[in-house]
């Protein structure tokens, strides 16, 4: 049934029939669970998105099933939406980040039991599914979620915090008194790198519009640049890492503010031009991919409990309005998250 679906639509049986003398004494009819899911069956803009209803997954082996609570929503959902990225062409369900509590469990799973609250990123890319009410993925995709914040918060974070600490701790091994530049820094990504990279001890600079600037310095951000107005090579400041959100020119540019030897990681496909300028200056340009990781959930989860570290959510949207916070979110104005809201 989906959600255009009514009563008077559904057929039902004719309690005057006469009994059927093939049909099994006790016959009850296809009892299988269904959920609710934002789902949509060709490429296009928001207006492909139709609240349908699915058949509820099972767990397999060594996975949970989750009943969402919340979902995070990230740039990788508009584009995987509107055209065949990493996944195959639709019927497709959106989503990777989830909050949620555990419902039941597949065979060999230690780490979870019914009843617990856990949040996480689904295996990036093709592990997609949380904008609907159930989903299943792996026990390690997930950690517990931290007591302190609500299902939205900890949805808020799992792609763009687990992308940051990728980054900035395992990638470019950032320490203490080293300098950072972080492009877009009041988006998703960017506005949690600023924190994990203060948490490290380093100096930050982040780029946003001016009006986005006192968000950044109440996150822990030394310095601002606006890139409506600034150009961020106009500095002697050298970097000895720079996370670029954007890719193209911004980021064969960030190559001349870098230390020799220090790293460039683009959160989108390097150019030629990007890995020709970095090969000369001598500095590392790599690319990355964010992958599910329970020990760096485990990590975000700590630093949500020490305080270190929240998601900004600027706004919410029920299930059956996904469509409308997709129309938002490719605005490219937000400030921090969106979030779906499914109980």
């Amino acid at each position: 049934m989906t959600s255009t679906d009514t009563p008077e639509n559904l057929a039902s049986p004719d309690p005057g029939a006469a009994p059927d003398p093939d049909a099994a004494p006790d016959a009850a009819p296809d009892a299988a669970p269904v959920m609710l899911a934002l789902h949509q069956t060709a490429l296009g803009g928001p207006e492909v998105l139709r609240l349908t209803e699915l058949p509820r997954p099972a767990p397999g082996l060594g996975e949970i099933l989750v009943a969402v609570h919340a979902a995070g929503l990230n740039p990788t959902d508009f584009k995987h939406r509107a055209m065949s990225r990493f996944l195959p062409p639709p019927p497709l369900t959106l989503g990777w980040d989830v909050s949620g509590t555990v419902v039941e469990t597949g065979f060999g799973v230690t780490l979870f039991q019914p009843g617990d609250e856990v949040f996480g990123m689904l295996p990036y890319p093709y592990g997609v599914g949380s904008h609907a009410e159930y989903v299943t993925g792996p026990t390690r995709a997930f950690a517990a979620k931290p007591a302190g914040i609500d299902h939205v918060q900890a949805a808020a974070l799992p792609l763009a915090a687990l992308t940051a600490w990728q980054a900035l701790v395992d990638t470019a091994d950032l320490r203490a008194g080293q300098r950072v530049l972080i492009h877009a820094a009041a988006g998703g990504v960017g506005h949690l790198a600023v924190q994990i990279a203060k948490e490290r001890g380093a100096h930050v600079t982040g780029t946003a519009s001016a009006p986005k600037h006192d968000f950044l310095r109440e996150l822990g951000a030394d310095a601002c640049v606006d890139y409506r107005s600034e150009d961020f090579t106009a500095t002697e400041e050298r970097y000895d890492v720079v996370l670029d959100a954007l890719g193209g020119e911004t980021a064969t540019r960030s190559v001349g503010v870098l230390r020799p030897g220090g790293t460039l990681v683009s959160l989108l496909p390097g150019s030629e031009d990007t890995r020709a300028a970095a090969e000369k200056a001598q500095v590392r340009a790599v690319t990355l991919l964010v992958e599910h990781d329970q020990a760096g959930m485990r990590a975000i989860a700590e630093l949500v409990e020490r305080g270190r570290l929240r998601a900004h959510v600027s706004g919410t949207f029920p299930l059956a309005e996904g469509a409308r916070a997709h129309v938002q979110g490719e605005t490219g104005r937000t400030t921090g998250k969106l979030v779906i809201t499914v109980r």
